[in-house]
């Protein structure tokens, strides 16, 4: 027979609270990431068939700061193989692919972790891979919309005559040099926008505070705005300021998200502190 301080105790453990090998969680992780890659290989034969329009939407900021500057001539992509061209083709598809298939690679994330949440957690999977990807996707705009204009603009006005003989800087990269580099941007601005998901999963776990954070945020605010300097550099300060400024609105999301999701401190608790 159960007794009452049984069936309150229940509650406060995960639903599924099984012992696991670590060969088996290496096998439940291996599924997730196995069905993970089929949604991303399935994603990225689909984006192989619009791969010129794909190039092309990423040269858009490219191609308009360079006739902002005024350069001479018209843009261009080098290569320097025979097969630059397709595996840079193959490049941009999977990162495309990984962009799309975001939804999934979070469903996939929850899915392995939900065994060790409680019953109350594991309703908010909905929540958590919609605001998942709607933070990554806002990060991938932000890097096209904001840092791309300005990156490109601060690197081209470094162009023009050297010295009074003639001599030129100018610029024609390759398409791997090109894509490296800003698929990197997409993919990075992508991840530093999950900082509130990732504060919000601290802050249930009770491993940080919101008070915690908010004796932090300085150091925070100037690490927003040495990140800023790093990838928007120039004495151009708009681009920095919106960078950083990103940065810092996104870290005080995440303080707040803690005070709504963060774990009560019990008396006891904060005397202990």
């Amino acid at each position: 027979m159960t007794t009452a301080s049984e069936t309150q105790a229940e509650p406060s453990r995960p639903e599924d609270d099984l012992k696991m090998t670590i060969w088996e969680h290496l096998g439940e992780l291996r599924k997730r990431v196995v069905r993970a890659a089929i949604g991303v290989a399935i994603s990225t034969t689909f984006a192989w068939n619009f791969r010129t329009k794909i190039l092309a939407w990423l040269l858009v900021p490219y191609e308009r700061a360079w006739v902002t500057q005024k350069l001479p001539g018209t843009p261009e992509l080098q290569t320097l193989s025979p097969a630059d061209v397709f595996v840079g083709y193959l490049q941009l598809s999977l990162v495309a692919g990984v962009i799309a298939s975001v939804p999934i690679i979070f469903y996939q994330l929850w899915a392995f972790i939900s065994p060790g949440l409680y019953h109350r957690e594991k309703r908010f999977v909905v929540p958590f891979v919609f605001f998942s990807t709607a933070l990554f996707l806002s990060g991938v705009a932000f890097a096209y919309f904001v840092a791309f204009p300005f990156t490109f603009g601060y690197f081209f006005s470094l162009l023009g005559k050297v010295d009074d003989a003639g001599t030129l800087l100018t610029q024609r990269p390759t398409l791997e040099f090109y894509l490296d580099f800003a698929t990197r941007m997409l993919l990075s601005f992508g991840a530093v926008f999950e900082l509130p998901l990732f504060i919000s999963f601290l802050a249930i776990a009770g491993i940080v505070t919101p008070m915690q954070l908010l004796k932090f945020s300085r150091w925070a605010v100037l690490l927003a705005f040495a990140l800023g300097a790093i990838v928007t550099p120039g004495p151009e300060i708009t681009s920095q300021v919106a960078v950083s400024g990103a940065l810092v609105g996104l870290y005080f999301v995440s303080v707040l998200i803690a005070f709504v999701v963060g774990k009560k401190r019990k008396p006891d608790d904060a005397k202990d502190s």
